[in-house]
């Protein structure tokens, strides 16, 4: 059984396939997306945030691996199964040095394809809910919801917890204001943006993680946005 909430996005340009995987994921309980063209897809990683992307090679306009190395240089939290009919070594080679999680050829069994899927969500969840973020001498506990610098406990609040979480996560990328809107307070349908609301609560964090230390870990890039990193990052 698949576990709850999970989200599956399927990019793939054979309707037949797609349809039938479709049809047998959402019956093995998966909440299931599907497009047909890498712009599909990329619209629906990003409004849907799906868990698990099944990912084909060849599409019109643009290949598979190139979305590929698009999301991971975006940081894009998921996970990826490739699913194709270049099915070589050097292809599975490829595709995992481009950043798939796993790769799975075509044709493929239904049983085997769900067991792959399972596996890949059931380490996903793992390892993002409970393993701690280090930076420097900054530590993040994830299960906890707390944090520490130099040994020492930081009183966040909620809402800053769940900013510096997300700065750690993507650690040593700049991120937007319009990113933070969108992902922190899931913001998406405001008519006004959320700069200075953003700006306030990055000033409370940085008091809380960065002026009491010798050395500093949230960056602001001016015009840009938000970085925290080591120092010699």
């Amino acid at each position: 059984m698949a576990p709850q909430a999970s989200k599956v996005l399927i990019i793939e340009d054979d309707k037949k396939m797609s349809d039938a995987l479709v049809t047998g994921i959402r019956a093995a309980g998966y909440e299931v997306f599907v497009a047909n063209t890498a712009e599909e897809g990329f619209f629906l990683v990003h409004s849907q945030k799906p868990d698990l992307l099944l990912l084909d090679l060849t599409l019109p306009r643009r290949n598979g691996l190139d979305i590929l190395s698009q999301l991971r240089s975006e940081g894009k939290d998921i996970r990826v199964l490739i699913l194709t009919s270049h099915n070589t070594v050097d292809d599975r080679v490829r595709g995992l040095q481009t950043g798939a999680d796993d790769y799975l050829g075509k044709p493929f069994s239904f049983p085997e394809l769900l067991a792959r899927m399972e596996a890949l969500l059931r380490r996903f969840s793992s390892t993002r809910e409970e393993a701690d973020l280090q930076i420097a001498d900054l530590t993040i506990d994830r299960k906890a919801r707390s944090a520490t610098r130099g040994g020492e406990q930081l009183d966040l609040t909620a809402r800053e917890f769940d900013l510096l979480l997300y700065l750690a996560t993507h650690s040593g990328r700049t991120i937007s204001r319009e990113m933070l809107a969108r992902d922190v307070w899931k913001e998406t349908a405001r008519f006004t943006p959320m700069d200075n609301v953003i700006d306030v609560q990055i000033a409370r964090l940085r008091r809380k993680i960065d002026d009491p230390f010798p050395v500093k870990l949230l960056q602001t890039v001016r015009g840009v946005g938000f970085n925290l990193r080591e120092p010699h990052a």
